[in-house]
């Protein structure tokens, strides 16, 4: 199947061709100020990659409603929102449609291609400037009843904060900078942790037990035997380390250790929401195919 394949950022969409179950090609534009103007970079894009192409698959921010064919929720592209948005780009680009959230996205790459691809039940956590994620039963999307699964940066940790306020590197680095009043970022505090900062030291501790103690409440109502870790965070080899030692001690003290998952760093990176837009697409037609032969 030979697919364009978008990714909507705030700032800037990745492209990239898909074929032979890989993505070549890859590129972006900054992120256009109109919706017509999206619609015809998207167009010059596909007719870029010359004949063939069989249909468009979107990585997107928003609350994707694939039944109503639109992106309910905000994002940072306000007007892709609220209109009849699959309608409309079929329309201009004279192709079939898919679009995805783009967390939904990196995590349908995992399952399908990278660190779940030998998981029943898995979870994706993607830790960046925020934390959202997926969630995987059977091996499908599981988006729930108001598009809402996979928020796991709404949870709250301890107290009223949210695992978006303070379970992330931008975070740890914004503590940091409060206590010391020196001005750091993500990278720099893991590298005074390594070079024997206390504060540093402190602070990550602190943001490794947020994680964990929404994972024990992630692995004791959903119970999947795999979780992933993606965001910038996931280069961290130590994660999966620091993470499970955290989460075990959890489970042990509820007498529940037996449940303990395996926790992995996600493989892909950079192109995850453009492999997994991809992935969905396929994953629909299939079902698409499989339904008009049982009718």
């Amino acid at each position: 199947m030979k697919l364009a394949v978008f990714d909507i950022g705030g700032s800037a969409v990745k492209y990239g061709l898909w074929e032979n179950r890989e993505i070549s090609h890859t590129d972006k534009f900054t992120t256009p100020a109109s919706f017509d103007e999206m619609k015809a970079e998207m167009k010059k894009v596909v007719a870029g990659f010359g004949e063939g192409i069989e249909g468009v698959a979107i990585s997107a921010p928003g609350a994707v409603n694939v039944p109503a064919r639109r992106i309910d929720g905000i994002s940072a592209v306000e007007y892709i929102h609220g209109r009849p948005i699959y309608d409309q780009l079929e329309e201009h680009l004279g192709l079939p449609v898919t679009i995805e959230n783009d967390a939904n996205c990196a995590g349908i790459a995992e399952v399908q291609m990278g660190a779940g691809k030998d998981a029943e039940n898995a979870v994706f956590v993607v830790i960046g400037t925020g934390v959202g994620g997926a969630i995987f039963i059977d091996r499908k999307l599981y988006k729930a009843s108001h598009l809402f699964g996979g928020e796991f940066g709404l949870m709250k940790p301890r107290g009223d904060r949210t695992l978006s306020q303070v379970g992330t590197g931008v975070k740890a680095a914004l503590q940091y900078e409060q206590i010391t009043k020196k001005e750091i970022d993500g990278k720099a505090l893991f590298e005074l942790q390594e070079a024997g900062d206390k504060t540093a030291d402190l602070v990550l501790k602190e943001m490794y037990d947020n994680i964990a103690a929404v994972l024990y409440n992630i692995q004791v109502s959903i119970d999947p035997d795999v979780v992933i870790i993606g965001g910038g965070i996931s280069a961290r080899a130590e994660l999966p380390e620091e993470l499970g030692s955290r989460l075990y001690k959890t489970l042990a003290e509820e007498r529940v250790e037996e449940i303990m998952p395996v926790i992995r760093n996600c493989e892909f990176q950079n192109d995850a929401n453009l492999l997994g837009a991809a992935l969905n697409f396929e994953l629909l037609h299939k079902e698409l195919q499989d339904k008009t032969l049982r009718d």
